[in-house]
């Protein structure tokens, strides 16, 4: 039996803005089968939805997911995301500071 870990939650948003989801799904589940659960839970009221998986793409973080590939296959590595770093303030020069240039051309 899989493990929690081993569930994703999914939500699909569609283009025009709603959402299908979240759903959990084994991390062992292929892309062309989320393909197939994204038609079956297509809301009906709504105009030319797909009717294949060809009319289906799935994008993650900017790619387009190939339907051979499982879930565990698609994720995004994780990142440490570095906090930022203060640099030192460096003291102006007044001298420099207090100085005005024109130009006429």
């Amino acid at each position: 039996m899989a493990s929690v870990q081993d569930q994703l939650e999914i939500k699909f948003r569609l283009t025009d803005g709603s959402d299908i989801g979240p759903k959990s799904f084994p991390a062992a589940t292929t892309v062309a089968t989320l393909k197939e659960s994204v038609i079956a839970q297509w809301p009906k009221e709504k105009e030319n939805g797909p009717s294949t998986m060809r009319d289906v793409k799935l994008i993650s973080a900017g790619k387009i997911l190939e339907n051979d590939k499982t879930l565990g296959e698609c994720q995004s590595p994780i990142c440490d995301v570095q906090p930022p770093v203060e640099k030192e303030k460096k003291e102006i020069n007044q001298s420099k500071q207090n100085k005005c240039m024109c130009v006429i051309l």
